[in-house]
């Protein structure tokens, strides 16, 4: 599923995304604590990868990111602009309509004003930057895991988003999916897009990442270069994540 921030989408242009500021974060569920205290901010364009065991708070932090949450106690901004980004959302499991792959993709150029004569265009343009020019008129929902995934990759991109949320997204998918995959997320990157993006395989994050933001018990515990978290972890939790230890 790919979610688009539509007040943040007034042109199709692209600019530099702004810092991403946690400040004070908490989110509670029924007084529950689930997230934070959280205290942060992203700057250039990563990729950040969000580490963490099961249960650390990694997807609940993307949904705050990306204003689908809203949280208990803090502030999430975007220093220096008094609107968000344009921003794309991208789930783990591909949420698409039930029409061919260029209708799913035309149907958010419409909805976001897109003139109809440059719909179809832009659309098998974007499908053929990521390798589905061939299943256009494939139904969205019969293609594979990893053609989905690129679909909704597909989606977001004809949206130049400046900031680009990932929720584990190759999680669910075969050696050569979870490749196409992350050569999509990088084409993005090439681009200028900020990637903010969850993980939990050490392997693809040392592929991917340029900063890594780990978190444990729904809190962050380093927020570190890539190569100083893999070489130097300096958490406790962080060491036994890379050991494949236990982390409470």
């Amino acid at each position: 599923m790919t979610s688009l921030n539509a007040s943040c989408l007034s042109s199709p242009g692209f600019l530099a995304p702004p810092a991403l500021r946690f400040e004070d974060v908490t989110f509670r569920l029924e007084e529950k604590p689930l997230l934070g205290p959280c205290s942060f901010t992203l700057e250039g364009i990563g990729p950040t990868l969000v580490m963490g065991p099961n249960g650390a708070g990694k997807s609940l932090l993307l949904r705050l990111a990306h204003g689908l949450l809203l949280p208990t106690l803090g502030q999430i901004s975007w220093p220096g602009h008094e609107h968000c980004p344009r921003q794309a959302m991208v789930f783990q499991q591909p949420v698409l309509l039930r029409r061919s792959a260029v209708a799913n993709l035309m149907h958010a150029l419409a909805v976001n004003h897109v003139p109809r004569r440059e719909r179809m265009k832009r659309a098998m343009d974007a499908l053929d930057r990521f390798g589905l020019a061939a299943y256009a008129k494939n139904p969205a929902r019969v293609l594979s895991g990893g053609q989905q995934q690129r679909l909704t990759l597909a989606r977001a991109w004809l949206l130049s988003p400046q900031v680009l949320f990932l929720d584990e997204p190759t999680s669910a998918l075969d050696p050569a999916a979870i490749k196409a995959v992350e050569a999509a997320v990088l084409e993005f990157h090439r681009r200028g897009t900020r990637i903010v993006m969850t993980t939990h395989d050490i392997h693809q994050a040392r592929r991917l990442a340029g900063d890594v933001l780990f978190l444990s018990g729904g809190k962050i515990r380093e927020h570190t270069p890539s190569e100083v978290f893999f070489e130097q972890p300096v958490s406790r939790e962080a060491q036994a994540f890379i050991a494949g230890e236990l982390v409470e």
